[in-house]
């Protein structure tokens, strides 16, 4: 077991739950843009954020965006350890730096002083594409050269009498950076935040913060998250509940179970769900909905949902639990299973089971 950092009152390790994490995609300066946005993530489930801290106003910045921002802020810090300073006096829940490009070690103690004072984390963040030249020179870019920059930096700490530390070592290859995490974890017990950087766009990002994430997570290896898209935040957010969803490591929100389709279709199935795709981004609640196409699973799956149509010809029945709640034709679909998956939303959130509304 990892050992535990705390992030304001959110527990990173000591087998606390995966922590899901966003960064702000808006400029940090703008602090009213930057709180809609750390809003909007809170929404969808992030439960810490990153804000890019790239000069001295942003720096300051973060302190009106800590004292408002419902979620744990950290600051992206890089080469300036003045902006670590000025961060940590305004407030900030944590720092992500690499102590060995701020400077010589003066610079590196007050950044660790200051931070040692007011019990800030800091995450060493090891990136595949930023490795120091010395290191790439003599060891190439491999999970090992990554893993030997990350204990350069935490030796620096450790020197330094601090040991409050979370360590990153992304990559955009994919077994690199599982190699790297699989290494990392045997050599050492920190908190380790799990992401494949540059991932690409949704679709390509996806699939491969998926097959890095979840296979470290699998293997019980990683301790936060986060996804990083060529795409809006909120959609890394999503990826990221889906991945732990999958694995069922956390719970969060609707999980929606859908045939694939086939000859056998007899409704226009798929704009009914992405449609409910889309809406469903809006439950928190655990519950399960499906939508079915035709009467071979069909039924089975619908019964087995908390709520879920089996498909006919143009129509559907609706299931609430198990049971045939009313028939539906194609274009009352969405609509009339909106209204059973917001009753069983509400079920959940007063632990036990809402009486159902009378729909015609």
């Amino acid at each position: 077991m990892t050992k535990a950092v705390k992030v304001r009152d959110l527990t990173i390790g000591g087998g606390a739950p995966v922590v899901v994490q966003g960064m702000t995609k808006t400029d940090t300066r703008d602090i009213k843009a930057t709180l809609e946005e750390i809003r909007r993530y809170t929404a969808v489930g992030c439960e810490l954020v990153r804000v890019a801290v790239p000069d001295q106003e942003a720096a300051q910045a973060v302190a009106t965006i800590v004292k408002h921002s419902p979620i744990p802020v950290v600051a992206d810090i890089h080469f300036d350890y003045r902006l670590a300073l000025t961060v940590i006096r305004g407030g900030v829940d944590g720092l992500r730096l690499n102590p060995g490009n701020i400077g010589d070690r003066d610079r590196v103690e007050q950044v660790v002083k200051a931070a040692k004072e007011r019990q800030i984390p800091i995450r060493i963040g090891v990136n595949s594409g930023s490795i120091e030249k010395g290191l790439l020179h003599d060891l190439g870019r491999t999970a090992e050269t990554m893993v030997e920059s990350a204990a350069r930096h935490i030796q620096i700490l450790n020197d330094l009498d601090y040991d409050n530390i979370v360590v990153s070592l992304k990559a955009s290859d994919v077994p690199t950076m599982v190699a790297a995490y699989r290494l990392m974890a045997k050599s050492y017990d920190y908190p380790l935040h799990l992401g494949v950087t540059e991932a690409g766009t949704l679709l390509q990002g996806t699939i491969k913060s998926a097959v890095g994430l979840g296979t470290l997570l699998a293997e019980g290896i990683g301790d936060t998250i986060r996804v990083s898209l060529t795409a809006p935040g909120e959609e890394e957010l999503r990826v990221a509940w889906e991945i732990l969803k999958s694995l069922k490591l956390r719970e969060r929100g609707a999980n929606l179970v859908a045939c694939p389709t086939c000859g056998r279709l007899q409704f226009d199935m798929w704009p009914v769900t992405n449609e409910l795709e889309r809406r469903l981004a809006t439950i928190a609640e655990p519950i399960t909905v499906a939508v079915m196409g035709c009467a071979v699973n069909g039924p089975g799956e619908a019964r087995e949902a908390d709520v879920g149509l089996a498909g006919g010809k143009n129509m559907g029945l609706i299931f609430r639990h198990g049971e045939i709640v009313r028939r539906v034709e194609q274009q009352d679909m969405v609509e009339e299973l909106w209204k059973e998956i917001q009753d069983a939303a509400e079920e959940v959130r007063l632990g036990g089971k809402a009486s159902q509304r009378n729909h015609p």
